[in-house]
């Protein structure tokens, strides 16, 4: 007798289909299957009637699954995120084989507690998700390492989630000092051959706490016994191509699902995750860390004034190191027409290209395309070119003209291409190899400087000047990020080279009252009070997106229960050449959002449930 079931096809852009089997399959098995005279791979969801048309035959097992937990998850991730349940299936590694029975280990604690740490441990072990709302230094790390220290002695597994691979070193460092060969770290640079070690090792137990970025959520951990997500706030944790999930939020669903404890934890924390979960506010520092002093220098752009200068000069005569921060890579931003104002554009884009001197070409850093640097205007021809909005490089540039013996390195995504080179900046700096690093966000991401006296911050104006409700929400809490590195065992001076002191130093001592009157400002516009969906269209016809873009504002015209905020092309109206467009829509509720979310479901269309891009 012929059995019937829906397979999802994992990663394939395809809706469940059908297949026969005289075998039986249970919800979650891998299954191989034919596709259009080719074979296929994907993942039993359901035994179901047999239907009226003919169906092909399921050819085997792989002998992989998906357990239960994991199936539900991706079906969350699906109806969520308004994406195909195949797609979000390709986000798991499945399991290959039963797993080995886990027992207790019981390592011996050697991480002193404060009182008030002992307090947020207590807090964090409830189950659920709870926000662990730590300054800069205040010792969150030791609090999450107690945390998994308590649940692998209990023999189950831990998860420890980072935004970014640039802070999986300094982890992968100090989880490994603390509990050995059982620490993993798994992210996108990790080698095939290395994967296939870890995933062996938690198959036998040898492995039982994986830190990582977002990809390590969906790796087959038994037994869950904590979820740590920190740096919560950081946006690397929202895919922004399909399924555009949120990892927090996902790691949240998980943790509930399972009933153990999800700890979300920042020295900024995000708005909306403030106004949505408990918090247990930890103050001052766990090191004997010395004071930080702001000084704020009202020039207009991100060029290193005089004073930042003789900063640096007074930094490496101290024999001490300095960081620098700026938002924008490259040399310039961009490269302009100093007749007619023109800028030299991406000819796939709409959007200006980078100056890059050292490889000597303009760089488009949406769709990669470059070019050699040109010579006149475009539009007018004029041969006076001029550059706008400084870079890292050209900042590192000027600085080892002003100071011919200071030692600098680049700390961004131009520079910093692979792990390796990632460790061995990051190891060169800590070493004192390098007496300067000039950085992007990078530099902000949890890393321990040990000597750095110094924090260097240009550019914020620019980011506080976005037309995004959450420019201000990233502006402080760049800052505040960027001047925690430094200071670290000892005082340190903070520059800020901004003409808006008077709205960033109210909020240098405590990003609480920010975050409170932020939330304030936001009621009845935007999140964590009000629900967002972001409905972008694309194609490389601009007619057949105004088409489908003006049938979507139609559908969404008679409902009462959510609000068009605002339609029409996108700040960045063209990438790759595809125009773009789209729509901002906000609801009170998550149900109502995804009710408008499945009218407008299209070819044309990506859905984005939460959005943190607005370009």
């Amino acid at each position: 007798m012929a059995h019937h079931y829906t397979v999802a096809l994992s990663g394939r852009r395809l809706d469940l289909l059908t297949y026969a089997s005289d075998q039986l399959f249970t919800p979650g098995q891998e299954v191989r299957v034919p596709l259009r005279g080719q074979k296929a791979e994907g993942f039993v969801i359901a035994a179901v009637q047999e239907p009226e048309f003919k169906c092909a035959a399921i050819e085997a097992a792989t002998g992989r699954y998906l357990d239960a937990f994991r199936l539900k998850t991706a079906q969350f991730i699906a109806s969520y995120y308004r994406t195909l349940l195949a797609e979000s299936l390709k986000l798991f590694t499945p399991f290959d084989r039963p797993l080995a029975a886990r027992e207790g280990v019981l390592t011996q604690p050697v991480i002193t507690l404060s009182k008030r740490q002992q307090q947020g441990l207590a807090f964090i072990r409830k189950p659920g998700p709870r926000l662990l709302f730590g300054d800069t230094g205040s010792g969150k790390s030791e609090i999450y390492m107690c945390l998994i220290e308590e649940v692998i002695a209990k023999g189950q597994s831990a998860l420890f989630l980072v935004p970014e691979i640039s802070l999986t070193p300094q982890f992968e460092k100090r989880l490994s000092a603390h509990f050995g060969d059982r620490v993993a770290i798994w992210h996108s640079k990790v080698t095939k051959k290395r994967k296939a070690a870890i995933l062996e090792g938690i198959a036998t137990g040898s492995i039982r706490i994986v830190a990582g970025a977002r990809s390590a959520l969906f790796l087959p951990l038994p037994d869950l016994g904590a979820i740590v997500v920190d740096e919560e706030h950081d946006e690397s944790y929202k895919s922004q191509s399909r399924p555009r999930y949120h990892a927090r939020d996902v790691a949240i669903f998980m943790g509930t699902q399972l009933g153990i404890p999800v700890v979300l934890g920042s020295a900024t924390p995000a708005v909306s995750s403030y106004g949505r979960f408990e918090h247990f506010r930890l103050r001052g520092q766990y090191f004997q860390e010395g004071e930080r002093r702001f000084f704020f220098m009202p020039e207009a752009d991100e060029r290193p004034s005089e004073a930042v200068i003789a900063a640096l000069q007074a930094t490496l005569a101290r024999q001490k190191q300095a960081i620098v921060f700026l938002p924008t890579r490259a040399n310039f931003k961009y490269l302009l027409c100093g007749s007619c104002g023109e800028g030299v554009r991406c000819p796939f884009c709409e959007v200006g290209m980078s100056l890059h001197l050292k490889s000597r070409t303009l760089k488009c850093h949406y769709c990669g395309y470059a070019s050699a640097i040109v010579q006149r205007c475009g539009a007018c021809g004029d041969e006076r070119l001029i550059t706008n909005r400084y870079g890292t490089a050209e900042i590192a540039r000027l600085l080892e003209e002003a100071l011919p013996d200071a030692r600098i390195a680049l700390f961004d995504r131009d520079a910093i291409t692979t792990e390796r080179q990632l460790k061995k900046t990051l190891k060169a700096f800590n070493d004192g190899a390098i007496d300067i690093l000039v950085g992007t966000q990078m530099l902000s991401k949890g890393h321990n400087y040990h000597a750095v006296d110094l924090a260097v911050i240009l550019g914020l104006d620019h980011l506080l000047a976005l037309p995004d409700y959450r420019a201000s929400e990233r502006a402080v809490g760049l800052l505040i990020q960027i001047a925690g590195r430094a200071g670290r065992k000892g005082s340190a001076t903070v520059l800020v080279q901004s003409a808006q002191q008077g709205f960033f130093e109210p909020y240098l001592a405590d990003y609480e009252r920010f975050i409170q009157q932020e939330s304030r400002a936001r009621e009845g516009l935007w999140p964590p009070h009000k629900r967002l969906l972001r409905a972008l269209y694309s194609d490389k016809s601009e007619a057949r997106v105004n088409e489908v873009l003006d049938r979507s504002v139609m559908l969404l015209s008679d409902r009462k229960d959510v609000e068009i905020i605002g339609y029409g092309p996108c700040a960045i109206s063209r990438i790759a050449e595809k125009y773009r467009y789209h729509i901002l829509i906000r609801a009170d509720s998550a149900r109502a959002l995804l009710e408008a979310a499945a009218l407008l479901e299209h070819p044309l269309c990506e859905l984005d449930v939460d959005p943190l891009n607005l370009s």
